[in-house]
């Protein structure tokens, strides 16, 4: 067999492109993922499939009299005998671009070395062997209740392998599983929403989401049209995640030191030390938070305010981001971290919130509202206004009216306007907190654990005919 088409453990991939590298500094990462997937509407599986594929990205640095300037290029399916062209590729970026503003000396050490020489993981249809027979069982209940249940579920396994020129290698294997599961009346006029992220499917509910999706469906018999006003409303754990995420993705320690966020301190610098919450919350990230395990290094092909290129392989460690309420730190690469006099703190891959001592459920905090709204999920939200974070969106599959601690009927859709930040400061009670699914988000980030919250004056700011 030809080295253009060998297959190669992306391990040697990796090695191949350090020892073809001419450049002054090199990084080379290579990922392999495979996908497993099903996919059911009406009841009844519709498709089913396995998947695999393979990137590698090189980083290349280059010393010039004005700094050190980085190129990157990507490709997919790369061969061990397609290497020198991707490596050539990249230098060639790195010498037409200009000095690299984040340059850093490129990364060492072997404590992320274990496995780097052995095959990559892989998932296959076998993760749904407990799955698939409990997910029939739903199509059964559901069909005999005149319901119809869409959706799909999917278990994809990456394994990321990092090298440089200065000695580091690194791997990690990361499973990623999501649920979501529809269901609707049989004249589709009514619609409930459920979702999982999980590691490998052994904690999936599949009855307990279709039972939960059972009742929405009842409660949603009786409509209620209500205006649009602030309302008291419960937002379940997957409507949290998706707001805490957007102020995640927005919380950059160079946008808020530069005066373009609402981290932003008026008159100069960050936020960091300021009281945010009423609440004593707490925000944090953790690679090794028990079912959200996810990298404990950096890896990135594109600098931003809490990646660098030239961070790559960086360990990672428990970060808080808020504490007892206040705000402790901003994702910070090398670079932005001295640039706002901060300490380093790079992106990590799961979201954390967390009410000290809280233990109360949604359906606690349901049973205790005397009117006010619950919602299931938030849709399309968008930003408005960075420099308060202010976000629009809108309901979906469900908001239901409470009276007294019972739900007594589905109401409209509205469209919220509502800053995560602001909303922060207003939280009104916040419950346990555990695992959950971002109904927005959760196609590029699953890992999140939240606690449903009372907010006393959700901005429900106009009825949406959305439905």
């Amino acid at each position: 067999m030809s080295e253009s088409t060998t297959v190669a453990k992306p391990g040697e991939l990796v090695e191949r492109a350090l020892e073809l590298s001419r450049a002054d500094g090199c990084v080379v990462i290579a990922e392999e993922t495979s996908t497993a997937n099903l996919r059911w509407a009406g009841n009844a599986l519709t498709t089913n499939g396995l998947s695999q594929g393979r990137s590698v990205s090189v980083v290349a640095t280059v010393d010039g009299a004005e700094g050190v300037a980085s190129g990157v290029v990507s490709r997919s399916g790369v061969t061990a005998g397609q290497l020198e062209e991707l490596v050539r590729a990249a230098e060639q970026a790195a010498r037409d671009a200009g000095p690299a503003e984040d340059a850093n000396p490129l990364l060492s050490g072997s404590a992320f070395a274990a496995g780097f020489d052995e095959a990559p993981a892989r998932t296959s249809i076998e993760v749904f062997r407990d799955f698939a027979p409990a997910l029939g069982e739903a199509f059964a209940r559901a069909a005999a209740g005149d319901r119809k249940l869409y959706g799909f579920a999917q278990h994809e396994v990456t394994s990321t392998y990092v090298g440089t020129s200065a000695g580091l290698r690194a791997r990690h294997d990361q499973p990623t599983g999501t649920f979501e599961l529809n269901a609707k009346s049989a004249d589709m006029a009514r619609s409930a929403w459920s979702g999982a992220a999980t590691r490998d499917f052994a904690d999936v509910d599949v009855a307990a989401a279709e039972a939960d999706l059972e009742q929405r469906i009842a409660w949603a018999a009786r409509r209620v049209d209500l205006p649009a006003g602030r309302y008291e409303t419960v937002l379940p754990p997957s409507a949290v995640a998706d707001l805490m995420i957007y102020l995640y993705w927005s919380s950059g320690a160079r946008d808020a030191f530069e005066g373009r966020s609402v981290f932003s301190r008026p008159g100069g610098g960050t936020r960091v030390g300021d009281k945010l919450a009423a609440l004593p919350l707490s925000l944090r990230s953790d690679p090794a938070y028990p079912g959200l395990e996810c990298a404990p290094f950096s890896t990135t092909v594109a600098s931003g305010d809490g990646t660098s290129v030239f961070d790559n392989g960086l360990g990672l460690g428990s970060t808080a981001w808020l504490n007892d309420g206040v705000l402790a730190a901003l994702p910070a690469n090398r670079y932005t971290a001295k640039l706002a006099g901060l300490p380093v703190a790079p992106e990590i891959d799961n979201l954390v919130l967390e009410n000290p001592g809280a233990d109360r459920s949604l359906a606690d905090m349901v049973a205790s509202t005397k009117r006010g709204l619950l919602l299931t999920c938030l849709w399309y939200i968008r930003e408005v206004d960075p420099q308060t974070l202010l976000l629009t969106g809108l309901t979906r599959d469900g908001v239901y009216l409470v009276e007294d601690g019972e739900v007594v009927g589905a109401v409209n859709n509205y469209r919220f306007n509502e800053s995560p930040v602001d909303l922060l400061g207003r939280v009104a009670e916040a419950g346990a907190t555990e695992r959950t699914m971002p109904r927005e988000q959760g196609d590029y980030f699953s890992r999140a654990a939240m606690p449903p919250l009372r907010v006393p004056d959700f901005n429900m700011s106009s009825v949406s005919q959305a439905s």
